[in-house]
């Protein structure tokens, strides 16, 4: 591991609020949310009301009479967080974007020529503000954990470097929400126990924090809190998988809300292939039901698969499999689609008839047939918008509030 602070991360301010900001002026210092019905995102002066991405709009409204409602320009969102990364890789090629607005970046190699961390993130900060025109948030740690931690105590639009000597007198005060996977929902069972420093969270044995928050979280949190995070930053490549995923709050597992709610998502995890002319042989399902607790499904067939309809199929399979695993779980909050071991497929090879089989081959009569429609749409799409058509079950869904252009800015690219 570097033995400086030479890992940063780089996190633009309430990045979509300042989009709008920067298009609209007349916007800056007004509390603002993106979105209607739902509010996508919320400008600074808009949280300090505590307005929150993913509020119903009314209730964002009831918290602050002032908040105006703009609409996303999703096009511009991709736009310049591209320039932002443009300005990021001039410091390093070890560039690791997590997500549309925030990265890390190795700069061990690079002090030489642009100087110390203090400096390099200053200099960022500077170029993205000057040249792009958005505020962004920098911390500088040794390792990933802390950087991410650094930036968020520094926000908004502010710069904070961890010095190694006092990585501990750093971590020890804050909030244990700013450790990575500590949700509302393990944040109060951490409440409940008297646990609201990371330092407190350091001092619980590892056995108390697995039985509190399941093994895998109760790990992973006792790990970070103990300060150690032995991951390198790695440069962003092609993916090795591709998902998506919908929370809906408590709800009944039924048949209905299942075969929408995977429509739904197997249409833009397909269409994402589809726009990389991939597929992928193993899909995996993730079911959480109440309490937080989540199970996973995968199987991997001998096809490569990227239509939708097959893709709903198998993952419906599988969320039944599910299920019928736990019969004594009749509600659900979540469900996810993923597919991974993903090849090229730039067109499709078709099959001699053969006796029908479920999944449907990709080459075979129904899923040359489904592969034609599938590629009509994206061509629809790619003209006049998602919206323009669709799977009458998805694009008449309830389960459409938040717009898929919106959701997709914030998946991963192939």
């Amino acid at each position: 591991m570097p033995l400086g602070p030479t890992i940063l991360h780089a996190d633009l301010d309430a990045f979509y609020a300042s989009v709008e900001q920067l298009l609209d002026p007349s916007l800056l210092g007004q509390p603002i949310a993106v979105g209607g019905g739902v509010v996508l995102a919320a400008s600074y002066e808009a949280k300090r009301h505590g307005v929150q991405g993913g509020m119903a709009g009314w209730r964002a409204k009831r918290l602050c009479p002032d908040l105006r409602f703009v609409r996303g320009h999703f096009s511009e969102y991709q736009r310049l967080a591209d320039q932002v990364m443009d300005v990021l890789s001039d410091y390093t090629p070890l560039v690791e974007r997590v997500s549309i607005d925030e990265a890390f970046l190795d700069v061990s190699g690079s002090v030489h020529l642009f100087g110390p961390p203090l400096a390099i993130g200053a200099d960022i900060r500077r170029r993205v503000r000057a040249e792009v025109g958005l505020p962004i948030s920098v911390g500088a740690a040794r390792t990933k954990h802390l950087a991410k931690i650094a930036s968020q105590v520094a926000k908004p639009d502010g710069l904070v470097v961890v010095d190694p000597a006092g990585e501990r007198s750093f971590l020890d005060p804050l909030p244990v929400g700013l450790i990575w996977g500590v949700g509302p929902v393990a944040r109060g069972r951490l409440a409940e126990r008297g646990i609201n420093t990371i330092g407190q969270l350091a001092a619980c044995p590892d056995e108390a924090l697995r039985s509190l928050l399941g093994h895998a979280l109760g790990s992973k949190v006792s790990t970070l809190a103990a300060n150690d995070d032995r991951r390198r930053v790695r440069p962003t490549g092609r993916a090795a998988s591709v998902g998506a995923q919908s929370a809906f709050g408590r709800r009944l597992a039924s048949p209905e809300l299942i075969r929408v709610v995977l429509g739904h998502l197997a249409d833009r995890v397909a269409g994402r292939l589809r726009a990389k002319h991939r597929a992928g042989r193993t899909v995996t399902v993730r079911v959480r039901f109440t309490g937080m607790r989540s199970v996973t499904r995968s199987s991997t067939g001998a096809h490569a698969h990227s239509t939708t309809l097959t893709l709903t199929e198998v993952a419906e399979d599988l969320v039944q499999t599910a299920l019928a695993d736990h019969p004594d779980q009749l509600e659900i909050s979540l469900l996810a689609i993923s597919v991974s071991n993903l090849v090229d497929q730039p067109v499709l090879q078709l099959e001699l008839p053969l006796p029908a089989e479920r999944p449907v081959r990709p080459g075979s009569r129904v899923g040359a047939a489904r592969w034609a429609v599938d590629h009509s749409v994206d061509a629809v799409r790619s003209r006049f918008g998602r919206s323009a058509v669709g799977y009458a079950s998805v694009t008449l869904s309830e389960h459409r509030s938040v717009p898929d252009e919106f959701r997709e800015l914030a998946e991963h690219e192939l």
